[in-house]
């Protein structure tokens, strides 16, 4: 799904809408401005031929609330939104306050014991990764304070820095300039602030850091990228042991394609797009080494899937011995990204009422959304069944022939109690987005409310056990223990994509839609070429 949207950099052009002030001023109006676009006109290529008989609604999808089970949005709903999409900002203020305090130009803030470190290589990845959020949110103030440390020391520790990840740099700090230089107005795009630097200059430091990240595909005998990058000299060398991440390699392409896209330089996209290339030919068990995610789902329906007893919770379990060896019933939270994907790959950012509709769907796509609808349940369950509310970092299901005792997530009100198995190294918490970036897609999608509701539960969680009063939020030890013990640590990408989606999912739809706009790893927002269109 990612590669073929990816494509489309490189196919369409167009200029975006200019619009004023702060996306959060805007939700406040009782009218909002509308981009204005008939659509995808390219992705229609991408679509596959329609089912031979038009999808029927389900019995459960008839009646109710209207069609597709979501009420009609009413003042005093819209209103209950707003407030706590503001909740969602005053928290991302708090967070910022604490990282600029204590830690201002490291990487990470380390919320308890007041400072700051270098975990990513020194790039104030905590400032890159929080600017375009605070952009969507109208947040001012930060944006002029990010923006001014990007602008003055931001190139310098590029130049004079060691060792960084190629992968984490790219979605990090490469993914958040490319997004904010759109969202300013660069490339003609949506200008939600006057405030930081002209968008040229995030342009500018993101072409000196792609093209001393370029070292990791030059300096590679294959197609495939060396792991960490020496920014100094432009040098790079693999990982120990020599072995490079598929999922990593296969997403450096959204950033690469779109900086060679606004920057009229195609070699940023060319040596990206090798790795892909390199794919096709690699052997493939039902898809599951894919090029394109349609390609891997058989592979994951037929040998991935299961369902826990004794309440049959869908999950995507592992095959930590290749495709021959033992079934594990192992999910990490990490994999909660994939409802979203799923759903958004079914409809292609489309509500699912107008999918259907407009008969675009096939019985693949109905079976993918069911699917992802299913995974989206469960991934809600990870963190209802535990007593703070939120998920641990990895999760077991007990199945026929997987259980353990005494291993519960400590919420004895939950009805999936025996179905989810919390093993004691895995029951920490990150401050992880990915579960709440799937409730903002499959709300979009399905505009069913329950998964906006969920999402605030989740975030009530994360303000009553992971606060700090003196400012920021911090990862936790035990999920399963009230009060649990805290890491000391607040993850960038809390700002930068767990406080994004949530605010995103409490906002109007025509907010960072998602038929115009795709979002990387690191949930920096990027325009999809010929989407986005000038009012």
């Amino acid at each position: 799904m990612l590669f073929g949207l990816a494509y489309l950099f490189l196919t369409h052009t167009s200029s975006g809408p200019e619009v004023s002030g702060g996306l959060v001023k805007n939700a406040m109006r009782n009218e909002k401005e509308k981009i204005n676009s008939d659509g995808v006109s390219g992705l229609k290529r991408f679509w596959r031929k329609p089912p031979r008989l038009p999808p029927r609604l389900s019995p459960d999808e008839k009646g109710g609330k209207n069609s597709f089970g979501h009420e009609a949005e009413n003042p005093s709903s819209r209103l209950k939104w707003v407030s706590r999409q503001q909740k969602v900002r005053d928290s991302f203020i708090h967070a910022w306050s604490g990282y600029k305090k204590y830690a201002m130009g490291y990487d990470e803030l380390m919320p308890l014991s007041h400072h700051g470190v270098d975990g990513l290589g020194g790039l104030g990845a905590t400032v890159v990764d929080a600017l375009d959020t605070a952009i969507i949110m109208g947040a001012d103030e930060i944006v002029s304070e990010a923006g001014s440390w990007i602008e003055t020391q931001l190139l310098d520790r590029i130049k004079h820095k060691g060792q960084v990840n190629l992968f984490e740099t790219t979605i990090r700090v490469l993914g958040g300039l490319l997004s904010a230089y759109h969202l300013s107005g660069g490339d003609g795009g949506m200008k939600l602030t006057r405030n930081g630097p002209k968008p040229a200059v995030y342009l500018d430091i993101a072409r000196d850091l792609a093209d001393r990240l370029l070292s990791a595909f030059t300096a590679s005998p294959t197609s495939v990228p060396y792991s960490d990058v020496i920014l100094r000299d432009s040098s790079a060398h693999p990982a120990p042991g020599g072995l490079s991440s598929t999922s990593e390699v296969s997403t450096l392409q959204l950033e690469f394609n779109y900086l060679s896209m606004v920057s009229g330089d195609p070699k940023y996209s060319l040596e990206a797009m090798k790795v892909l290339e390199h794919l096709k030919t690699l052997p493939k068990v039902e898809g599951l080494v894919p090029i394109y995610i349609s390609e891997a789902m058989k592979g994951v329906h037929n040998r991935l899937v299961r369902k826990s007893v004794p309440n049959g919770l869908v999950f995507v379990g592992e095959l930590p011995y290749g495709s021959n060896g033992a079934f594990s019933p192992k999910m990490d939270h990490l994999v909660c990204f994939l409802p979203g994907t799923l759903a958004l790959g079914a409809t292609k950012g489309k509500t699912k009422e107008k999918a259907m509709k407009d008969n675009l769907l096939t019985f693949e796509d109905l079976e993918n959304l069911k699917l992802a609808e299913d995974l989206m349940h469960t991934c809600f369950q990870m963190y209802s069944v535990t007593s703070t509310g939120l998920a641990p970092e990895i999760a077991y299901f007990h199945t026929e022939e997987y259980s353990e005792e005494g291993l519960d997530g400590g919420n004895k009100t939950s009805k999936y109690l025996s179905d989810i198995i919390i093993k004691h190294a895995d029951r920490h918490n990150l401050l992880r987005p990915e579960t709440v970036e799937s409730l903002l897609f499959l709300y979009r999608i399905t505009e069913d409310p329950k998964y906006r509701e969920w999402g605030w539960q989740i975030f009530e969680a994360f303000e009553n056990y992971t606060k700090v009063d003196t400012g920021g939020y911090s990862s936790l030890d035990d999920v399963t223990h009230i009060p649990p013990q805290r890491r000391d640590k607040m993850e960038t990408f809390f700002l930068g994509e767990t406080l994004k989606y949530l605010y995103l999912l409490f906002s109007d739809s025509d907010v960072i839609p998602l038929d115009k706009f795709i979002f990387n790893t690191e949930a920096h927002p990027l325009p999809i070429k010929g989407a986005v269109r000038s009012s």
